[in-house]
């Protein structure tokens, strides 16, 4: 842990940085096979819940029942392929189809006498699809709000560059998402969809986060020639990169309870509608707040005139300084300590050397 901690401060300071930015063709590559793989599962269909699709729900309760029997029992009444779950509070709870034929009342009459329970004990719901598209509607006005408010907020906050990054990065999250939900074949429940929502904030806060940083590093940086924008947005990226990796740790780690020992372990199917859209929402915001939101930025902006005027005084001071074979002189960084000052690390070690610079020598 105190290497990590180590890490983060070194990271921070600049002493160490991973390029993010100037890899990015590999992160687009990786986004798209995964975003592709995900198109593949929604081309072959969601599990809609009965919410969605329609029909009827029955729900049995009688000590010792397991839903594997109750599997059997449900298939040797129906025809239309039964969907057989536990609930949190130990009964069964049996899905049937709008496809299937026999009547609510005759259904719950035989799974009455084929389970041995009482024909009042076993509870039996009509669900319409009107219902679901209700939910899918609301869901979609919600989205498409959500939307415009955060785009509104990032070009006023930042630039418009900043929201139509994050902008790409939440619906990166929402297509991986969506798609590994199809893949996995989970059903699609009304809270499936509160997943969905959820996510959109988790995604959102680590890219802001990041972007907010860069802001900083990246003030007046067009009357220095020190570092191009790409490289002010590494650094940016880099002195977050500890923080969003713990905050994505800490939220995955009761999701993933959820999921894995609720869900998995004690059969609380019920859980899994919505541990799996976070699980897999969060784990993707934190990949897109790293690597695709913040190069997709450094892109956009390294198009703009004035940073590709900036970029070329860079490489020709940096040519410049290799062909007189020494690097750039110590002092010249402290001209630029207000114009890095989002930079922590760089700003003192210039105010140390200006201090130096300055300070009378005590030998005489």
């Amino acid at each position: 842990m105190s290497r990590f901690s180590n890490l983060g401060h070194r990271l921070y300071q600049g002493e160490v940085s991973f390029d993010f930015v100037g890899r990015r063709k590999i992160w687009y590559s990786i986004s798209g096979v995964i975003v592709l793989l995900a198109a593949v599962g929604l081309a072959m269909g969601l599990h809609l819940g009965i919410e969605f699709k329609g029909g009827s729900v029955y729900t049995v309760s009688k000590p010792g029942l397991t839903v594997s029997q109750a599997q059997d029992t449900a298939d040797q009444v129906v025809s239309s392929h039964p969907l057989v779950q536990s609930t949190d509070n130990g009964k069964i709870r049996i899905q049937v189809s709008t496809d299937e034929s026999k009547s609510s009342d005759e259904i719950r009459s035989q799974l009455s006498q084929k389970i041995g329970v009482p024909l009042d004990t076993v509870e039996a719901q009509v669900i319409g699809p009107s219902w679901g598209k209700q939910i899918s509607d609301k869901a979609l006005t919600g989205l498409i709000v959500f939307m415009i408010l955060v785009t509104a907020y990032l070009a006023i906050a930042f630039e418009w560059r900043m929201a139509v990054a994050a902008l790409v990065a939440l619906i990166h999250d929402l297509l991986i998402t969506i798609g590994v939900y199809a893949l996995v074949g989970f059903e699609v429940t009304p809270g499936t969809v509160i997943g969905f929502l959820t996510i959109l904030g988790y995604s959102l806060y680590d890219t802001v986060v990041v972007f907010d940083t860069v802001k900083e590093n990246t003030k007046g940086l067009t009357k220095q020639n020190k570092r191009t924008y790409s490289e002010a947005a590494n650094a940016g990226l880099n002195q977050t990169l500890v923080r969003s990796l713990n905050t994505t740790v800490v939220a995955l780690l009761p999701v993933a309870a959820l999921l894995f020992i609720g869900g998995g372990l004690l059969g609380a199917g019920t859980l899994n509608d919505i541990s799996l859209a976070l699980f897999i929402g969060l784990a993707a915001g934190a990949y897109s707040s790293i690597c695709v939101a913040t190069p997709l930025l450094a892109q956009l902006k390294e198009e703009q005139s004035d940073m590709k005027a900036l970029r070329k005084r860079v490489l020709q001071h940096r040519a410049a300084a290799d062909a007189k074979g020494d690097a750039v002189p110590a002092g010249e960084e402290s001209a630029d300590e207000d114009l890095q000052a989002g930079m922590v690390g760089q700003r003192g070690r210039s105010a140390g050397t200006t201090r130096a610079k300055g300070r009378p020598s005590s030998k005489r």
